[in-house]
């Protein structure tokens, strides 16, 4: 018979065949709050399988600056609406706004924020890139980690959502503990890559702030998709121990008309007892340290 390859990187398992995950302290749902803290190029190197600005010729000043009001003004909502209810954030960081924004970098450690690697900038793809090409990117991306924080990459979630079918392998090898583009689960899963197993650890596009705005609803739509979210994890929760992740952008949900219905969802989140209020690495080490992958992680 033969394998499907998705199938040889990651076995089936249905959920109510599994084991039932504990988090700590007995909380039977971890949430982690994803802002993608992102840097757009105003005239992006162009790629020869996406266009970053397709609607005219470059420069798009309309669509760079939708963009850029997350850095300048958004961030900073967000910041507020965290800090107001004591929430952690794992940031998908495009690795180069903490180069070009030091507020934002300054902003984000002194709140004690955790990070993944999101790429270097969001209009850089890795769509269709040949192998050496994509294994230098990534390779760029721990150069420029170690020294932005003096360590390699803990997470990764590729450039824009864009990857190939060496992405999982060349993450792996290059010694990333968690992976973020596969949307499969509520449960962190190992995936067969690289010569070991690389944790895929639930990121979403269900509940996305630029993904629902793209799809035309805004702050009340995503409020109510959040809470109904929230509640059905919450619950199934306590049979399984579930992971439920808020994937976030300034420049969408930091905006005026939206920032409120952000609010009322964190406020929902942080009145109910059972949730691991948390971050990426932490859902990582804890999941590692209990739940090993089978026969080890092959390093």
């Amino acid at each position: 018979m033969i394998v499907p390859a998705q199938l040889d990187r990651l076995p089936y398992s249905g959920i109510r065949n599994r084991p039932r995950i504990e988090w700590p302290d007995g909380k039977t749902l971890a949430v982690w709050v994803v802002p993608n803290i992102e840097v757009y190029d105003f005239l992006p190197p162009p790629h020869r399988a996406r266009n970053p600005w397709p609607r005219m010729a470059h420069p798009d000043v309309a669509a760079y600056g939708h963009r850029d009001y997350g850095n300048r003004v958004g961030i900073w909502r967000l910041l507020e609406a965290t800090d107001e209810f004591d929430i952690t954030c794992t940031a998908s960081l495009n690795l180069e706004t903490f180069r070009r924004f030091p507020a934002i970098r300054q902003a984000c450690e002194t709140r004690g924020w955790d990070h993944l690697c999101h790429g270097l900038t969001n209009t850089q793809y890795l769509y269709d890139a040949p192998i050496e090409e994509e294994r230098d990117y990534i390779a760029a991306c721990q150069s420029l980690n170690r020294e932005l924080f003096g360590k390699q990459i803990k997470g990764w979630l590729s450039p824009s959502n864009t990857y190939s079918i060496n992405t999982p392998d060349l993450v792996a090898q290059s010694g990333i503990d968690y992976y973020c583009d596969w949307y499969h689960d509520d449960q962190p899963t190992y995936l067969r890559a690289g010569g070991r197993s690389l944790m895929c650890l639930p990121y979403t596009t269900e509940l996305n702030d630029t993904v629902l705005y793209r799809k035309g609803y805004d702050g009340e739509d995503f409020l109510q998709f959040g809470l109904d979210h929230f509640e059905t994890l919450y619950e199934d929760g306590k049979r399984y121990g579930l992971v439920m992740c808020i994937a976030l952008h300034p420049f969408i949900s930091g905006q005026p008309h939206r920032i409120d219905y952000l609010r009322r969802l964190f406020e929902a989140v942080r009145s109910r007892e059972g949730c691991w209020m948390t971050t990426g690495s932490a859902i990582c080490d804890w999941y590692k340290a209990h739940y090993p992958a089978p026969g080890g992680d092959g390093r």
